[in-house]
């Protein structure tokens, strides 16, 4: 898990693949919120797509790489949870704070990649590392 998390908070804009409403492939970017008992954690807003797309089918992909030719791809399903304490600790991203001001916002929505499946790879002939979060 550290070197996961290493590698998104060095990384600091990720993209989240889903499938929309539509059927066809989205990609958008997001940022990873912070890590707590051992679940990734991310925020959205349930009034744009990607909130309604992972609704419908919450299988997604992360993915970002980094200056050095590495990437990292997550897989989970999508957990959306109201939890007062989660969302309290998602405001102190700065970013998030000045969209959402409160954690009671109603449109301010987090979640948690479920079975998340993480791989740490590059352009080099080594093998890629994988990780069960």
């Amino acid at each position: 898990m550290n070197e996961v998390l290493k590698f998104l908070q060095e990384n600091p804009v990720q993209y989240v693949a889903t499938v929309g409403v539509d059927r066809k492939a989205k990609c958008r970017p997001f940022m990873f919120s912070f890590e707590k008992d051992g679940k990734l954690w991310f925020c959205t807003n349930n009034q744009k797509d990607v909130y309604k797309d992972m609704l419908k089918n919450p299988f997604i992909e992360i993915t970002t790489s980094s200056p050095k030719y590495e990437w990292i791809r997550i897989s989970g399903e999508a957990t959306f949870v109201d939890d007062i304490e989660i969302k309290t600790l998602s405001l102190e991203n700065p970013i998030v704070k000045n969209i959402y001001k409160t954690p009671d916002n109603p449109i301010f929505e987090v979640f948690y990649l479920k079975n998340a499946k993480a791989i740490i790879d590059d352009f080099s002939p080594n093998k890629a590392r994988e990780y069960n979060l």
